[in-house]
């Protein structure tokens, strides 16, 4: 099964994304460019990337003296990357990009996490380079963000480390001024840092010349001692090996080190790190300490650091999303071959009776519509919230502002959401399988190790739980909430028309009632430790209601383009889009019951009695 026919239909029929080029930003692009560059990423994930996702899974990294060796199959399918222009596909043209939208963009790199979310870490390095893009100084842009958009470095984030793990607070990185001067001060403020982080993806290879390691760290107060808290974090750029000011290496290493490989469960092929700065196993110019140079104001470092976390989290969203797809497809095709029972309806109990597919069996359609409901709604969150980061660098300003506000609020649902339900899409997709799916004879089983993560990195479940809760729809007296029903109301409308969508509109207007309410009762108290305590219900309830909305939004417009409900693919989207309404909005209740409470049953559970 082929994933473009979707992809077409949600840029061009629902988010009209031909239409950008109307934009003075998009004017030299049409619907022909954009196709252009979805058939390029369609092939080479095809065939550099999809033939060998089993083999980096099996074929781990290794560390061999101080390298990290990867297969030849990743080298080939990081330079087929990089050759295509995607690392700076939203760039401007005058710095060697193609002022992609951003929409078109995020389409395109689907091809990719199809195929192979193991083998690519593209996103670290484009993400890197935009953050330096919007923060970084002239010089700093031109030596580093540019060399990572032509694929000759790459990059990454180095936020945890092992005793504070996703609590930047307590964040233990030291950034000391350097001494005297030398020639790559234009560089930027130099500084030393000396600490230890973890999780690194990418934190090591030999795919690029260079890595440049994004890394947050603090500096003492005159008292010698760390600014408690978030307040007194900053941001370094600190290159893996030393750079002059016009982006040449200067053939010195710095003083960063490989303290060892994290074993993952899945994204086997994506090397992750534990990497040590500065404890002088590579001094530069004698001394132990690893060369930084300041991006952005002191003390501002996670501020600057959000822009590549956010851009990172609808990453994370689509590459979710895409393993969820490719456990549907797989499962899919299965069940079209897999000969298995009889239908209890035609045939009985009798044996003698040929056998059926299993997809003609009930509960492997409920199974297969479960996954396509997940995988396709995600898709299509994903894919607007990218039209929305469009509208926010090049609508009019009142536009502009309103989607910025709205990513706010969607951008936690856009990262947990595919996170947690197109991983149960993989879990449908083994049991689609059976035995079989539980073997490595099959993909179905590697998609559900490689979506695992999703749920963790980039800022846990619980984590984006109480980023929703606690501060997205609170923020601005409310009016991302308020955004968002404005958005509903307006796909309320467009529906009015379809008489067998009502019943859908009616559920998913009480949905958006329960939801505000619930916030509402949330916050009665005003206390943030019984408001939060059930935060993660509240994000799955806010979630599922945002996926209603969307298909409600997404079936209409396929309504609207095939009148005569002919086509397989609007025949195929009415039934995912019933199924969200039947099997999943309802629990919303449930979800929402213990927000509105504020339920103390976890919270007032004793330690010893676990």
């Amino acid at each position: 099964m082929s994933l473009r026919p979707t992809i077409d239909f949600l840029l061009y029929q629902w988010l009209g994304a031909a239409r950008l080029n109307q934009r003075e930003r998009f004017a030299d692009h049409s619907r022909e460019t954009f196709d252009a560059v979805l058939d390029t990423c369609e092939r080479i994930a095809r065939e550099r990337f999809a033939p060998f996702n089993r083999l980096v899974d099996a074929q781990e990294p290794r560390v061999e003296g101080d390298k990290v060796v990867l297969p030849q199959a990743t080298h080939d399918a990081h330079k087929a990357y990089a050759e295509s222009g995607m690392l700076s596909a939203a760039q401007d043209h005058d710095i060697g990009g193609m002022q992609l939208p951003y929409t078109v963009e995020a389409a395109a790199n689907a091809f990719f996490a199809l195929a192979s979310v193991s083998i690519g870490s593209s996103m670290l390095t484009t993400g890197n380079a935009n953050l330096l893009m919007v923060h970084g100084t002239a010089r700093q842009q031109e030596v580093f963000a540019l060399n990572e958009f032509s694929g000759r470095w790459s990059g990454t984030m180095c936020l945890s480390e092992p005793q504070a793990g996703s609590s930047l607070s307590d964040v233990a990185t030291r950034a000391m001024p350097d001494g005297d001067g030398f020639e790559s001060d234009a560089l930027g403020p130099r500084y030393r840092l000396r600490g230890n982080k973890m999780w690194i993806s990418s934190g090591e290879h030999e795919l690029t010349e260079n890595i440049i390691h994004l890394v947050l760290a603090k500096i003492p107060g005159p008292d010698g001692k760390l600014v408690p808290g978030t307040r007194g974090i900053s941001l370094f750029i600190v290159p893996k090996k030393l750079v002059d000011v016009n982006g040449q290496l200067t053939g010195e290493r710095n003083d960063v080190a490989l303290a060892g490989l994290n074993h993952k469960l899945g994204w086997r092929g994506t090397t992750n790190t534990l990497l040590n700065f500065g404890e002088g196993k590579y001094p530069v110019r004698g001394e132990a300490g690893a060369v930084g140079y300041l991006v952005g104001e002191a003390g501002a470092g996670l501020r600057c650091m959000f822009h590549m976390m956010n851009e990172a989290r609808i990453g994370v969203g689509m590459a979710a999303t895409m393993l969820g797809l490719a456990g549907y497809y797989a499962s899919l095709e299965y069940a079209k071959n897999r000969l298995q029972g009889r239908l209890l309806s035609t045939q009985g109990k009798d044996s003698a009776q040929a056998q059926v597919r299993i997809i003609e069996h009930a509960d492997v359609k409920r199974m297969l519509l479960a996954q396509k409901a997940f995988g396709e709604g995600a898709l299509a969150l994903v894919l607007y919230c990218a039209r929305l980061v469009d509208e926010q660098h090049t609508g009019s300003p009142e536009a502009a502002d309103e989607a910025r506000l709205l990513l706010e609020v969607l951008t936690p649902i856009a990262k947990s959401w595919p996170s947690e339900w197109c991983l149960e899409a993989n879990s449908l997709a083994i049991q689609i399988h059976g035995g079989y799916g539980y073997t490595r004879d099959f993909p179905v089983e590697q998609y559900w190790r490689d979506n695992r993560l999703n749920m963790i990195h980039e800022g846990a479940h619980g984590i984006q739980a109480m980023d929703l809760l606690g501060r997205k729809v609170l923020m601005e007296d409310g009016r991302g909430l308020q955004l968002l029903g404005a958005q509903v109301n307006a796909t309320l409308q467009r529906a009015a028309t379809v008489p067998e969508l009502a019943g859908h509109s009616v559920a998913l207007v009480a949905a958006l009632q329960a939801v505000v309410q619930a916030t509402q009762a949330a916050w009665a108290t005003g206390n943030p430790a019984e408001a939060l305590a059930n935060a993660v219900p509240y994000m799955q309830a806010f979630g599922h209601t945002v996926l209603a909305w969307i298909w409600l939004d997404v079936v209409t417009a396929a309504l609207q383009v095939d009148v005569e409900r002919s086509q397989p693919a609007t025949i195929g989207r009415l039934h995912a889009t019933r199924y969200f309404y039947h099997y999943e909005l309802p629990k919303i209740g449930a979800w929402l019951g213990v927000v509105t409470t504020r339920d103390p049953t976890c919270t007032g559970m004793p330690e010893e009695a676990f």
